[in-house]
């Protein structure tokens, strides 16, 4: 098990304070990582903090805000140092109709799901390099292959989360930087709740995976685990599907 071994790293996870980010940082703190938890919400993030086990700390920020990634990527260095990992987990999913989009409805999809993960990134990597060893994970989705109605903004966002990953294995894993994509299927997350307070909606989806139900978060564990440690040293620019 030594292979999958993250005791010692430093993580940075974004969208920490719920959901599949709060589940990848809760995961990798319980493995030995030293987890920095980045998101907006104050409050459940130092709920997080407070809860979670093993060496974490928070920094309460505004992914949305570009202009500020560069101090963001300062604070999260301060606790532990230069992260050793990225999960870039922070998302947002606006479910306007194709019909209905807003300018303001896809800018924030495409800058939170698509352009944050890069930038902030690219704000940590010159570290990284330094080190010759990190892993970038990204989160895509479902969506970044199929359409669902009320997706298109969140779909075109998590669609480029699929190039966007590949392209950043092929800049900088040279570097030892391997980057990689979780695709999770349907998991009981906030952003997934008008999903799963449909019970006929939420049995379909279940029906259509080969396995027969959705996802619990622990089944994110393992492939998590994968991407971040050395069992994946010489996997870069793949995409997993979780589901």
């Amino acid at each position: 098990m030594t292979m999958f071994d993250v005791s010692g790293r430093v993580a940075c996870v974004t969208g920490a304070s719920s959901g599949l980010g709060r589940a990848a940082a809760t995961a990798l703190a319980a493995h030995g990582a030293r987890v920095v938890g980045v998101a907006r919400r104050e409050e459940q993030l130092h709920d997080w903090h407070t809860n979670s086990p093993g060496e974490t700390a928070i920094v309460a920020a505004d992914l949305g805000n570009r202009s500020k990634l560069a101090d963001i990527a300062t604070a999260v260095a301060r606790p532990f140092g230069p992260p050793d990992i990225l999960v870039n987990a922070a998302g947002i999913n606006t479910r306007q109709p194709a019909d209905d989009v807003t300018e303001d409805g896809w800018n924030i999809a495409l800058e939170l799901n698509l352009s944050v993960p890069f930038f902030l990134a690219k704000a940590l990597v010159p570290a990284m390099k330094e080190k010759r060893w990190a892993r970038i994970i990204n989160f895509a989705s479902l969506q970044s292959r199929r359409a669902f109605p009320g997706g298109i903004a969140y779909g075109a966002s998590k669609g480029g989360v699929e190039q966007m990953t590949r392209a950043m294995a092929e800049a900088w894993s040279s570097s030892g930087i391997m980057c990689n994509a979780l695709e999770p299927g349907f998991f009981p997350t906030e952003l997934t709740g008008p999903v799963f307070s449909n019970a006929e909606l939420s049995n379909k989806l279940a029906e259509q995976t080969c396995i027969g139900r959705n996802g619990e978060l622990r089944d994110l564990e393992g492939p998590l685990l994968f991407f971040c440690s050395d069992a994946s040293s010489y996997v870069t620019g793949q995409l997993l599907f979780v589901d």
